[in-house]
């Protein structure tokens, strides 16, 4: 069975974007990307918004991040080779290794992959995470050293959520990660 997983990198004031949708703040370290890239190998497939797959397609395809850095590189091929379920009512189509899922089958399709997945499911962007919270049983946080005064928060307004802490690393630039399960 599949786990759920919510990763994101925030704010210390727990935003996912700024107050302008940015998310240029979270640009990590060389140290903080190899975590990722190890997160990231252990993925047996991504899930998005339509929000944050615009961005992670049309970055983390361009042909000049496999010719980028070592560690850059290394993420996106490693990205490009692991499916990306994309949930969204207004696009009509997805790119090559992308499947798209309308929102009211959203859902069920997250049932349904967490039964004959093996391995993680990352989901990311903070309105389908709100959306599937209760199917959630994983929350990894990066949590970087910037305040952001504002913007789109990790969790959504009013969740209640008890967890408990299963790990965390402090890295030398100062961003913790935090992964926390839900309390039994």
């Amino acid at each position: 069975m599949g786990t759920l997983s919510y990763t994101m990198s925030v704010s210390l004031d727990g935003y996912v974007e700024d107050p302008n949708g940015s998310i240029a703040f979270t640009n990590p370290t060389e140290e903080v990307h190899r975590f990722a890239n190890e997160q990231t190998r252990e993925t047996a497939a991504f899930l998005f918004g339509r929000g944050l797959y615009d961005v992670m397609e049309e970055f983390w395809t361009a042909p000049e991040r496999a010719d980028g850095g070592e560690v850059e590189a290394e993420f996106a091929r490693l990205y490009a080779a692991t499916p990306r379920i994309v949930f969204s009512d207004t696009l009509q189509s997805v790119a090559p290794g992308c499947r798209l899922v309308r929102r009211a089958d959203a859902v069920d399709e997250v049932v349904r992959l967490k039964k004959e997945t093996d391995g993680d499911l990352g989901i990311g962007g903070a309105g389908l995470a709100g959306s599937m919270l209760e199917l959630i049983d994983e929350f990894r946080v990066r949590v970087l050293p910037v305040v952001t005064g504002g913007g789109t928060p990790y969790f959504p307004l009013g969740a209640d959520l008890r967890l408990q802490l299963v790990e965390q690393r402090v890295f030398a630039c100062g961003t913790v990660y935090l992964r926390y399960t839900r309390t039994p």
